[in-house]
């Protein structure tokens, strides 16, 4: 996929200046990165991180190093209590009614999550509460699983009961006293096709909103067979930029 260099749409030329390939390793492994460049380029100091609860992207030395000064977001007080000390932060649902308040307006100049977006229910509020906590020319970052890749088909079809056994059979860290617990997953607005992201970004207030897809996972590599058909169906669904086949996803919407 090309990405634009063009000036009005720096985020595009920042992420292609990074070398941006639509394998989900790529995400997985660029997305430090890639807000540490944003944040460098566009002078975006205040960071909120979204969900960071247990599990910080910045460590305490990194922020220093850095010049960040970041705050951590969670809906859970316990997970918050599990992060290292030595960061700010702020307990609230980041879709609930009472977010604008408890964050304050045109506070953060970044904001950003990793795998939580599919844990809200309502994302249009999600995107709404996001813009008004940031300032004027603020960055909102969201890395998030899509539909409808096939484990989260399955994940949203069957009852959450069995999908978390199942899960937490195949990936033992995934229980909720391991290192990577499973929360309900909703699917709202979980998509990479921009038809689908862009009305509810527009609304809430952003401007500009580049929407990077990638393909492949992990989940099936502990089945043969079934790992070698559906790494055959991704590969074509790349190949030919099957947006609704995707298995993750950047937004980046510039306020």
């Amino acid at each position: 996929m090309a990405l634009s260099r063009e000036p009005a749409n720096d985020i595009s030329a920042i992420v292609a200046s990074l070398g941006y390939d639509p394998d989900f390793n790529w995400a997985w492994e660029n997305y430090k990165r890639t807000i540490i460049e944003i944040a460098r380029q566009k002078g975006l100091r205040r960071h909120l991180e979204i969900g960071g609860g247990r599990d910080p992207l910045f460590l305490p030395d990194e922020i220093v190093t850095l010049g960040f000064d970041v705050t951590l977001n969670d809906i859970s007080a316990r997970e918050l209590s599990l992060a290292p000390a030595g960061y700010s932060t702020v307990v609230c649902d980041i879709a609930g009614k009472d977010a604008k308040a408890i964050l304050g307006p045109e506070r953060y100049d970044i904001a950003y999550s990793r795998m939580v977006m599919e844990h809200v229910p309502d994302v249009a509020s999600m995107w709404e509460n996001i813009a008004y906590t940031l300032a004027p020319g603020g960055v909102a970052f969201s890395f998030f699983p899509t539909l409808y890749a096939p484990p989260y088909v399955l994940n949203r079809l069957i009852p959450e009961k069995i999908s978390r056994w199942m899960l937490e059979t195949v990936f033992p860290d995934r229980k909720d006293d391991g290192d990577n617990p499973k929360f309900p997953a909703y699917y709202d607005h979980c998509f990479s096709e921009e038809s689908k992201i862009l009305p509810i970004l527009k609304r809430a207030g952003f401007s500009e909103v580049v929407v990077l897809p990638f393909w492949g996972y992990s989940y099936f590599w502990k089945f043969p067979g079934i790992k070698q058909l559906d790494a055959a169906f991704t590969n074509i669904a790349r190949k030919r930029q099957w947006r609704v086949f995707s298995s993750f996803a950047y937004v980046i919407a510039t306020k």
